[in-house]
Order: structure tokens, then sequence, then C-alpha cells
């Protein structure tokens, strides 16, 4: 917009994962903003996005906008509008815009050699969320998974941005292995992710050690399947969760290895889930390996 200002924008909208509307519109939201926070912008105004059915009572829509509306508060942006159209199934999101300086927006393809990866939220949304539609998870493990579905990376950007950051991407339909992937290659190195110290919802290890698995885990494998190397001694329920398409999941963050102990430290006044998940090496002809 002029040397000190740049706009950055985003969109993202989707079906119900759970059946409150209230949540729903909060974790849709939620997801939406995350963009915007991965590229270490501020959001500033949201549209809103809905598809909404007519056998459903117009108060239901409601309670998706509140719930929309309170992320979007919590965020300190401003709900500006938006769009509404009939659809036979529930659908909501924003379009999000935010501001930074030109010179600090962060892409998914600044990896250096030497830098460490820090992932700030454990995984296993996806898993939880097929689990929950089969009424199979209990109330502690359901609050678990809104809890982690309804969190802002905001706290986690701020973090990033004081130590210094080189990279970031936000974790969510591609999984950690996806999202990885196209961090690795943007930057043209290969990333190398320690699968034990991987945050991973217990819930959904469990889950997936039984067979509960998304389909969108397995397209995600699939689609990287020819530039990842997995070592044999990767349990079978740990790489299905790693391909586990997450909502509204936590930031991947490529920094100096020297400054992720600082990083750790200052998210952890805010979660107890970062953790340090690799780093970043030269490309070996792989761009993914996990051990």
């Amino acid at each position: 917009m002029r040397e000190d200002l740049a706009i950055v924008q985003t969109v993202d909208f989707f079906p119900p994962m759970v059946d409150d509307p209230y949540t729903f519109g909060q974790i849709a939201a939620t997801n939406s903003l995350s963009d915007i926070y991965a590229m270490g912008a501020t959001p500033t105004t949201a549209m809103n996005l809905i598809c909404f059915p007519t056998c459903l009572p117009v108060s239901v829509m409601g309670e998706i906008l509140a719930g929309g509306y309170s992320k979007v508060q919590e965020a300190g942006a401003i709900i500006a509008g938006g769009h509404t159209i009939e659809d036979e199934e529930p659908k909501y999101g924003l379009c999000a815009t935010g501001f930074i300086h030109p010179k600090d927006v962060l892409t998914n393809a600044g990896c250096q050699v030497g830098d460490a990866l820090v992932l700030t939220k454990a995984l296993g949304t996806g898993i939880l969320s097929t689990a929950s539609k089969a009424d199979l998870l209990s109330e502690e493990e359901y609050r678990r998974m809104v809890e982690l579905m309804t969190t802002l990376n905001r706290n986690a950007r701020d973090c990033m941005i004081r130590v210094g950051a080189h990279a970031c991407t936000d974790i969510t339909g591609f999984g950690l292995l996806g999202h990885a992937y196209e961090m690795a290659a943007g930057s043209g190195m290969t990333v190398v992710l320690d699968s034990r110290r991987v945050p991973i919802v217990p819930k959904a290890l469990e889950l997936a050690r039984e067979g509960i698995i998304p389909s969108g885990a397995y397209n995600n494998m699939g689609y990287i399947q020819d530039q990842i190397q997995i070592a044999n001694t990767v349990p079978l329920e740990v790489s299905d969760v790693l391909a586990d398409p997450q909502t509204a999941g936590g930031l991947l963050i490529a920094l100096p290895e020297h400054k992720a102990p600082e990083l750790l430290s200052q998210l952890e006044a805010f979660t107890g889930d970062a953790r340090m998940v690799g780093y970043v090496k030269p490309f070996s002809g792989k761009s993914l390996e996990v051990r």
C-alpha cells in the first residue's frame, strides 16, 4: 500500500465439524484468521462467508455468526460485512485482511540451513473430530479438541516476531507433513522431523492405533509419498497422526537454532504443547525425512 504498509489477505470456509453452531463459528473464524498470523501480520478486518439451508432456523445462523464474531473481536479486528447464499449444508468462514510492514512479512519459503522447527499446538484434531461424530470422545476429550481449535495463533505470532523467525506456516488441512513439505520445497531444503518430539493429543494417538483415521490423512500421505522418507522405527499410528488434517492447527516456525529455547520459553506462558520438532538441512534428495 505504501513503503511502510502492506496488507495480507486470506479466505477459508468449511462445513461444521461440531454440532454446536456457536462453537462451529468460533472454530471456523479461528481457522480463517490463522493464515494472517502465520504471515506475521495483525488481523484488521474480516468479512463473513456463510452458506445456509432454508430448513434450519435463522437463529442457528445467528449463533454461527456470533461465534465467529467472538473470535474476530478477540483478535482485535472488526467484521466489515459479508455474503450469504442458500445451500444444502451450512458452511462458514471469513475473508480476512491484516496489516504488516512489507519488510516483516513471513512466508513458508524462507527456511535456512540449520534452522530449528517449533510446533505450537498438539496434533490430532482431525482424528478427534472423526471420533466425535461417532460419539467416541468423553466430555473432557471433546473439550480438549475444541480448546485446540478455538485458540488463536495470536500469542504464538507475537512470540515468533519477538525472537526473529525466518519462515512460518500454519498447520491445517494438509497436516504437519503436507505443510512441512510446502515449507521444505518452497525453501529448496530438506526438513527433518523427529516424530518422538511432535506433540500429539494422547486420545488421538490411541484412536489412530485403532485405525480411526480421516480419509484426508491418506490423501495427504499419498500426495507427498514420493518426497518423504519415513524411518522404519516410526510407528504407523504416529505417521498417520503426522498426516492428519488439522482444523485451526498451530504454527510451524523456522528460526535460528540458538533462538529456539527463547521462543519455547516465551510460548510456555500460553501453551504447554509447544515443542522443537525438527530442523532444516540442505536438500538431500527428499524434501521430508521423518525419524
